[in-house]
């Protein structure tokens, strides 16, 4: 027995795993989902008005392009009668796409500078814009202004980003856009190391000579007025495709780009800025008669022989250090050659000949091989699955939180109703009855395995009873002298029936066969009866339509915390959901640690099943489908002891969760049975399957949820609103102890119990459900008892 407990706790730990793995693996889409949303991890701060003493004046005053050369800095400024037009903030799938048709009926191509974040969110817009022909470049993953970041942030958001291009376009690129950004003279002390290391990792980092500051909305004739360069210079332009509404920069941009084409403009990349200017600054060399064969060509990325001295350097660029040699190819270095793929340390790729087939205007483009393109898509696929599950998720958990607090609501109205139906003494209709006394003598049957600790408690609470009764003991192979305690005690109306271990269905099976009467009462071993525990439970009987009646089970080992969650736990099951499937004519379970039928339904049924692992719940469902009423009678009181170790706990919870799973699919054609014994099928197995299986295997995503927003989102929202459905518990928890008597001190463990007990209850049903959509089989698990809970007298 031993060897077999060992194997099935061998098969349960993969399947333990498998249910922890799923719950992290919905916490991590949660997380991806709230970085992507700027939930984790944002910071909001934007640097203004700080120095910019410690910024070298050259660069001030330099051009718009800014490249490093092995810590030079260069600045290029746009040739004239030549715009660069640059889109920032997007992609964004209502207003991008918008835009790439006005350029493609126009025949330009733009620069975008896309948000990494909005990329994995609309990965097809990337992949449009470069078919397009246009070049896009960084604006960081998260839109974050980086003078306030570390390094290894700074390199996390290029390394993100270019994943996500990788996986949306298949491309890497080595332009950059600082978040927040303007014209270069607005760099300042804070910034400008900023912009030396990403210098130094390979980047061109490209600002704005006119803003339309179309964020605005000014109006679509300020847009074109505020874009348009002065006195026929060159300019990169900035509008934005994303961040708002961008309706006048699509209205305006089809008039500006044959506005200015008129005027005699071109309009390119920056790349394709940068290559004009090579080009000129080729053809000037020659002219001049000092270019160096070899050096001097277009687009090789050298400068020329001679141009060492600041200020003689080739047109429209500026260094930072006289004597600099050559000029540099625009986002390239040592360490950007060396670099690999975009994913390794925040370096762009190196060289610029990727799958562009040499195109000057997406020079900055270089194709995603190898693990970085394989990275790039998984993190398109993952943040794919995230987009769809956690708003799905949000509406499936706000829907089942309605449905949750209106049970709640249902679950007071009819256990009020319940109980002054129960307990009306007077007004229309008299007193309540359940018909003419039931005095006839009825069975006890007292299935027991192993209860040496509270076999006697059992027995000698059984024989206070007021009620006439015979009582058989079914001794189930038990191995510690159970059978002979219960023979010791001398009791006259007990009858001790031997049999080989089988079970405890098969032990009250035998006891049904052997009663005597027509009323057979079923309990545990551990359970201790109240005096007039058994008449009240029989009286319903009266009924002719009634064929079984579940008593109220109390726990006796309160005083332990466990014992008290547990005992609030059984107070708000039995007075609020009994009470209520009980009007509704379909309560789902008789307990195991008080219940009665008459002898003959049983036996109509087909006795106690040993299909499942639920017996209770499967002989309840039974009886509704052979007709049969099943009524809730509150009088009716028995203690039993509740497990005393989270283990043990686990382990009952874990059979009752996983046989009641079985009892229902058992059952599953109920939901098509016709007249009285279809109401089962159509009214309680769809509350069972709704609120003790698909609600709580979600609930832990709730608790995800409020400490998500806790940390992330609103913490005092959140707080409040996890309040509100404790206060809402707490109240429901109140009103089932006021109508059981019970104290209201044990309530103050409630809060301790929904941050506790309560998850692990999640654990243990979810756990069952893994077990059961995998095939797993569960043995029946024997319980150790301490026999602490003795008569009812004892009982605080």
């Amino acid at each position: 027995m031993e060897r077999a407990a060992s194997r099935a706790a061998a098969l349960q730990k993969p399947r333990v795993i498998l249910a922890l793995l799923l719950l992290l693996a919905l916490t991590s889409v949660m997380l991806l989902d709230g970085y992507l949303r700027s939930e984790i991890g944002n910071d909001s701060r934007v640097r203004d008005g700080a120095a910019y003493d410690k910024v070298p004046e050259k660069i001030l005053d330099g051009g718009p392009i800014l490249t490093f050369d092995n810590g030079t800095s260069t600045t290029q400024s746009v040739p004239d009668k030549t715009i660069v037009l640059t889109f920032d903030d997007g992609p964004n799938p209502t207003w991008t796409p918008q835009i790439l048709d006005v350029l493609e009926e126009n025949d330009v191509q733009a620069t975008f500078f896309v948000v990494g974040s909005m990329v994995t969110r609309d990965p097809s817009a990337v992949k449009d814009m470069v078919e397009q022909g246009n070049e896009v470049g960084i604006h960081t993953f998260t839109h974050v202004d980086l003078s306030y970041q570390g390094t290894a942030r700074l390199k996390r958001e290029l390394v993100q980003t270019q994943l996500a291009l990788a996986g949306a376009a298949g491309i890497q690129t080595t332009l950059f856009r600082a978040p927040y950004s303007s014209e270069i003279d607005a760099v300042d002390n804070y910034s400008w190391p900023v912009y030396k290391e990403i210098g130094a990792l390979g980047y061109t980092s490209v600002f704005v000579d006119t803003d339309s500051d179309d964020w605005k909305t000014p109006g679509v004739s300020k847009i074109i007025s505020w874009a348009t360069p002065k006195n026929d210079k060159g300019a990169v332009v900035l509008m934005h495709d994303a961040g708002g509404n961008r309706a006048q920069t699509v209205k305006a941009l089809g008039t500006y780009i044959k506005k200015m084409k008129k005027k005699g403009y071109s309009f390119t990349t920056v790349s394709g800025a940068q290559a004009k200017l090579r080009s000129e600054a080729a053809a000037e060399a020659e002219a001049a008669g000092t270019g160096t064969a070899g050096t001097g060509t277009a687009g090789t990325g050298t400068g020329t022989a001679g141009t060492s001295t600041a200020g003689t350097s080739t047109a429209g660029t500026g260094t930072e250090t006289a004597g600099s040699g050559a000029a540099q190819q625009p986002g390239q270095n040592a360490e950007a050659g060396t670099g690999g793929t975009g994913a390794t340390g925040g370096q762009p790729p190196g060289g610029r000949s990727g799958t562009q087939g040499g195109n000057t205007e997406q020079a900055a483009h270089t194709e995603a091989t190898g693990t970085t393109l394989y990275e790039g898509k998984a993190l398109i696929a993952a943040v794919t699955v995230a987009e769809w599950v956690v708003p799905a998720l949000a509406w499936f958990l706000a829907v089942v939180g309605v449905a949750v607090m209106g049970r709640f609501g249902m679950m007071l109205i009819l256990a009020r109703r319940h109980y002054r139906q129960r307990n009306r003494k007077r007004g229309r209709g008299g007193k309540f009855s359940w018909g003419p006394t039931v005095t006839r003598p009825v069975t006890v049957i007292v299935p027991a395995y192993n209860e040496k600790e509270c076999i006697a408690n059992t027995l000698k609470s059984l024989a206070k009873s007021t009620h006439p009764i015979e009582i058989i003991v079914v001794d189930d192979g038990s191995t510690d002298g159970t059978k002979e305690i219960a023979e010791s005690l001398g009791m006259p109306n007990v009858r001790v029936i031997r049999q080989e271990n089988a079970g405890k269905p098969a032990a009250l099976n035998n006891g049904v066969r052997n009663a005597s009467y027509d009323i057979v009462v079923m309990m545990d071993g551990d359970t201790v009866f109240e005096p007039d525990a058994v008449h009240q439970l029989v009286q319903p009987f009266a009924d002719p339509e009634i064929g079984a009646v579940a008593g109220n089970a109390k726990v006796g080992n309160r005083n332990t915390i466990i014992g008290a969650w547990q005992h609030i736990e059984y107070v708000m099951g039995f007075n609020l959901d009994r009470r209520m499937y009980d009007l509704l004519r379909c309560m789902p379970t008789i307990p195991g640690a008080i219940g009665a039928f008459r002898r003959d339904a049983v036996l109509e049924v087909g006795g106690m099943s040993e299909d499942t692992l639920a017996e209770d719940t499967d002989i309840t469902i039974a009886m509704h489908r052979g007709g049969w009423r099943v009524v809730y009678q509150e009088h009716a009181i028995a203690w039993t002891e509740a497990p005393g170790s989270l283990k043990q706990l686990w382990s009952q919870r874990y059979r009752w969760s996983y046989g009641t799973m079985q009892a229902l699919w058992k059952h599953r054609k109920s939901l098509t049975d016709k007249g009285p014994s279809g109401r089962f099928g159509r009214v309680g197995m769809p509350l069972v399957v709704i609120f003790q299986i698909v609600t709580p295997i979600f609930a832990p995503l709730i608790d995800v949820f409020t400490i998500y927003s806790m940390i992330f989102v609103d913490f005092q929202a959140a707080l409040l609103a996890w309040l509100a459905v404790l206060g809402v518990q707490l109240f429901c928890a109140a009103y089932a102890f006021r109508l059981d008597k019970e104290q209201y001190r044990y309530l103050a463990m409630m809060p301790l119990q929904q941050l506790a007990y309560r998850q692990m209850m999640y654990l243990v049903l979810i756990h069952s459900s893994v077990t059961a959509l995998t095939g797993g089989r569960l043995r029946w698990q024997k319980l150790k008892r301490t026999g602490e809970v003795g008569t009812p007298a004892g009982v605080s």
